[in-house]
């Protein structure tokens, strides 16, 4: 696929005509200083007539005056030294973009290297928080490849903010506005008390090692499979897993549970291996803070189980494992990590982050679900985007779970495997046990 870059440009916010706000820092909150360091980056597709770049750009910069942080920077705050998002109006990235054939004879159905040409260059520093490139192509089709930097905000947020931008584009109102990190948001208990092990799940004694882009030498021999769950299998196995339950396990806990069985058969690993899974868990309503707070507010859960039992024992087995796990991570979790984060002890340990950037997770798996994230709510004036995935990450074992554009209740898994384990994950794929 040719791409042709027509235009680069900075979108600043627009205040219609009122005086632009003071230059703000935001303080990076505890759980801003223990997410990924990485761009989050997503495809979307606009078949024709899509709207217009001019239309877009107008929304863009109307909705960059509500959500000034993914126009503003990371850096330091002068007054105090601390690491700060800086809401100085610089602006986002917006690349123009051309492409010489129709949209369905080029765009790749899944996640391949093909995908990083729909994207600004993310190589280098990256000045901006936001950057995003419209490409068109011949048939009038549209591509929107976006990134946003993990550290700003988390999934959540982000999704609202593109939901904001597709109102503002129509001269909608964009809804309640964003709610900002301060530095009394997250405050130890009078009586601080440390009840989990904050320092080998959010924190290790490792260093951390940045892992620059998307890519590594790992990433040769990887490849992103597409698994298509239909509503009726889906219905299936959790039906088959919940039998004599009270309650049914969740969609997201039987299909990741599925999911984690199929990749540990796949891997070909020992029965005494031990997999663990990485999945995070939104603390808003864990907290007590409101839906519309913009950054990040994640924790994760580890549920843990050997290869043997994961085999060997129904799906329900793991589907347990992985409910249960995510159980644990309550409000009391949460409050007992934000009185561990704000205690010093991680920075007198020498602590560092444990969510890092890897090629390879083997034998363990990481899953970022967005399933209930409003995504195709993205809406120009045009419609409803007619696709909408990740962009190619080739991290071995890092999942993407989203719902699938046929809007039908199925839903679409990404998966990095192996390109030897490919063809043992397809066969066991769609097994019902």
């Amino acid at each position: 696929m040719e791409v042709k870059v027509l235009s680069s440009k900075l979108v600043k916010p627009a205040y219609n005509g009122c005086a632009a706000p003071a230059t703000e820092y935001i303080p990076l909150s505890i759980f801003d200083k223990v997410t990924y360091q990485m761009q989050m980056a997503i495809i979307y597709a606009f078949s024709a007539p899509a709207p217009s770049t001019a239309a877009i750009e107008k929304g863009l910069a109307a909705v960059l005056a509500q959500y000034r942080a993914f126009a503003g920077q990371i850096g330091v705050n002068p007054d105090d030294g601390m690491p700060s998002f800086i809401l100085n109006d610089h602006g986002a990235r917006l690349v123009e973009a051309s492409v010489n054939a129709d949209m369905m004879d080029m765009a790749p159905a899944k996640p391949t290297p093909e995908l990083l040409k729909l994207h600004p260059d993310l190589e280098g520093e990256l000045e901006e928080v936001v950057l995003l490139q419209l490409t068109r192509f011949r048939c009038g089709s549209l591509a929107i490849g976006f990134t946003s930097n993990h550290v700003v905000a988390d999934g959540h947020a982000t999704s609202n903010f593109l939901v904001a931008w597709g109102r503002a584009t129509m001269g909608l109102p964009m809804g309640p506005p964003p709610v900002h990190h301060h530095k009394d948001l997250f405050k130890p208990r009078s009586s601080p008390r440390v009840e989990h092990d904050h320092r080998n799940r959010e924190y290790s004694k490792s260093s951390p090692t940045a892992v620059v882009g998307h890519h590594g030498d790992g990433a040769d021999n990887i490849v992103i499979h597409k698994a298509h769950f239909t509503k009726d299998f889906i219905a299936r196995i959790r039906a088959n897993a919940s039998e004599g339950r009270g309650r049914p396990f969740s969609r997201f806990e039987i299909i990741l549970a599925h999911l984690w069985r199929t990749m540990t058969r796949a891997r070909g690993l020992s029965p005494e291996d031990t997999s663990t899974i990485r999945l995070s868990v939104d603390g808003r309503h864990r907290l007590g803070k409101p839906a519309e707070y913009f950054g990040n507010m994640v924790l994760w859960a580890f549920p843990r189980a050997t290869v043997g039992d994961l085999l060997n024992r129904p799906l329900k087995h793991a589907a347990q494992v992985i409910h249960d796990e995510v159980a644990r991570v309550d409000d009391a979790y949460f409050q007992s990590f934000v009185d561990f984060a704000t205690s010093g002890a991680a920075k007198k340990e020498g602590l560092s982050r444990s969510a890092l950037c890897k090629d390879v997770l083997c034998p363990d798996v990481e899953v970022d679900s967005w399933l209930t994230f409003p995504f195709y709510e993205l809406d120009f004036g045009t419609g409803s985007p007619s696709y909408f995935m990740p962009s190619y990450f080739p991290t071995e074992g890092m999942l993407f779970l989203a719902p699938s554009y046929i809007g039908d209740g199925s839903v679409d898994a990404f998966v990095p495997v192996f390109e030897h384990n490919l063809q043992a994950f397809k066969e066991c794929c769609y097994s019902v046990e």
